[in-house]
């Protein structure tokens, strides 16, 4: 089957051009978030694509995997054709919605035709599809592998733009975790935070394996890689207990609340007890390898291309 969507989240994109289709990426000549092309700091296999708009016509696609809403448009412009009509189209939500309860609608919503896959069962639960049909499918990801050693006796923060995204992505929460639990920050964009490290995938992940425990101060986005990245390379989280984290970090794997207080003691736990974090590391990985293992997350795809494609 022939795929085309848009480089938008490198990790969940990572995962998704594992499967056994061709994938084609629409690529410009600035690479900037409409034509993106193959990743720069991940591995993707020769079926990933690169093809410039011009270039499109060419091509055949049985599905366009939509991820904002101006790829609608894109595809008109660039295609002649429009998603869910003329072409088959699904739309992956990966956010968590914003605003009030009411006012949560997807873009998606008055389409019909377009399908909405959403990542979290709380992102599902949380966003008005209106009548367009909706899926989820939760997160996999390629296996790190077990990374932990924890000597180095600090915690460790995965916020992509953390000064932007501010309190959404708990930033202002670091400070206070520092203050007990001592904090290395790493991410994606640019930030003037002190310390703030930004590193290509495999090395942030030998990076953070090395600390202590990861810290996930997130407080209203959809379910973090990150959060799932850090559990497969066997390293115990401590976590606020909101949006999906519930369900992702099972009792034994790590430690959730809503309650910050609460958290820090947890992380004072961790840091004083090398054993306890890879015992509790140790069983994080087990959990996420089987819940958000790449072949059940390729197999969930599969399984909703054929429905679609019927």
């Amino acid at each position: 089957m022939n795929i085309l969507f848009w480089h938008v989240h490198g990790s969940w994109s990572t995962a998704f051009v594992q499967g056994k289709h061709e994938f084609y990426i629409p690529v410009l000549p600035d690479r900037g978030p409409d034509g993106r092309g193959r990743a720069q700091t991940w591995a993707w296999p020769e079926s990933v694509h690169e093809v410039s708009p011009d270039e499109l016509h060419r091509y055949h696609f049985d599905l366009v995997v939509l991820q904002r809403p101006n790829e609608y448009d894109l595809v008109h412009e660039w295609l002649g054709c429009r998603p869910g009509v003329d072409i088959r189209a699904v739309y992956v939500e990966h956010n968590a919605p914003q605003g009030r309860i009411n006012e949560m609608r997807h873009p998606m919503a008055g389409t019909g035709g377009i399908p909405v896959v959403h990542v979290t069962h709380f992102n599902q639960l949380f966003w008005d599809c209106g009548e367009a049909k909706t899926f989820v499918i939760e997160h996999g990801i390629v296996d790190p592998g077990y990374r932990y050693t924890g000597e180095v006796n600090r915690a460790a923060v995965v916020i992509n733009e953390p000064q932007r995204r501010a309190r959404v992505t708990g930033t202002d929460l670091i400070a206070r975790f520092d203050a007990v639990v001592p904090v290395d920050l790493f991410g994606m964009g640019v930030s003037e935070l002190s310390g703030y490290e930004n590193l290509p995938q495999d090395a942030l992940h030998d990076a953070i394996a090395r600390r202590r425990l990861y810290v996930h101060p997130i407080r209203w986005t959809s379910l973090g890689l990150s959060l799932i990245e850090a559990m497969q390379l066997g390293m115990p989280v401590v976590a606020l207990a909101t949006t999906e984290v519930p369900n992702a970090v099972p009792a034994g794997t790590g430690f959730i609340s809503t309650d910050v207080g609460a958290l820090l003691i947890a992380g004072r736990a961790l840091l004083n007890d090398l054993d306890l974090c890879i015992e509790t590391g140790v069983r994080a990985r087990t959990y996420a390898r089987e819940r958000f293992g790449l072949e059940r997350f390729l197999s969930d795809w599969d399984r909703l291309f054929e429905e679609i494609l019927q």
